[in-house]
């Protein structure tokens, strides 16, 4: 069971990955597709879109790429989800694929429940940052190797 979309998903990552370059300069999107395993074609569409979400910004030329706008410890990942998510205006169901298709016309008896799940999940959403998985990663690496350096990062041994 997927909790997101593939689309969010990638979306997540790709900011992820800009904000581990943050304050660095451009990131080129075929760096970010190759760390992250994103098909470069669809992060195109997706960085595309995140531009006007006023999270992330692009420069052009041979050192240009995508840089965010915002800090990483500004930037949740309830923001990310919720930019990337068509506006429903009500028209689509938590349960199923629209109101359109549903066979109970929106009428539905476990609506009041998909809803609850959604506020429930949204809540750790909107309560991680981006800073927050950058320091988790950086835990994970200096559980896995056992080592620090003085800046902070993991050095392996």
């Amino acid at each position: 069971m997927a909790i997101t979309s593939k689309k969010n998903q990638y979306a997540l990552r790709a900011i992820f990955e800009l904000a581990k370059h943050s304050g660095k300069g451009p990131t080129k999107i075929s760096e970010i597709a190759r760390t992250q395993a994103i098909p470069a074609r669809f992060l195109e569409v997706i960085l595309g879109q995140l531009k006007g979400s006023g999270l992330v910004e692009s420069k052009r030329g041979f050192y240009g790429g995508y840089y965010l706008i915002r800090s990483p410890d500004e930037i949740t990942v309830g923001d990310i989800f919720r930019f990337m998510e068509s506006p429903s205006n009500g028209a689509e169901c938590l349960a199923c694929v629209s109101k359109a298709n549903c066979p109970f016309d929106g009428n539905c008896a476990f609506s009041s429940m998909w809803r609850q799940v959604k506020d429930a999940i949204y809540q750790i959403y909107d309560a991680t940052t981006i800073q927050d998985l950058l320091n988790h990663e950086k835990q994970r690496i200096t559980a896995r190797t056992g080592v620090q350096n003085l800046s902070g990062e993991a050095t392996r041994i």
